[in-house]
């Protein structure tokens, strides 16, 4: 079973109203949204920080062989 704990978030009134509407728009509340936020943000299992740091390790062998300017990275 899911125990939610209630916690308190301020932002600016016409931020809210305006998220408020969306989630209207959407048939959710603004609770229902940031729980989905916040389990997005954390990944599914609440472990995301520590998945991207074993995938980091993982990959810690990858070497781009040279360094990169600016410029060459955002050429398109």
């Amino acid at each position: 079973m899911v125990m939610f704990k209630n916690i308190t978030l301020s932002a600016d009134g016409s931020l809210i109203r305006k998220a408020r509407q969306c989630a209207a728009g959407e048939r959710k509340s603004l609770n229902a949204l940031f729980r989905e936020w916040i389990a997005r943000y954390m990944g599914a299992d609440g472990g995301g920080s520590e998945k991207y740091r074993q995938l980091m390790k993982h990959l810690n062998h990858v070497q781009p062989g040279r360094s990169f300017s600016r410029e060459k990275m955002n050429e398109r």
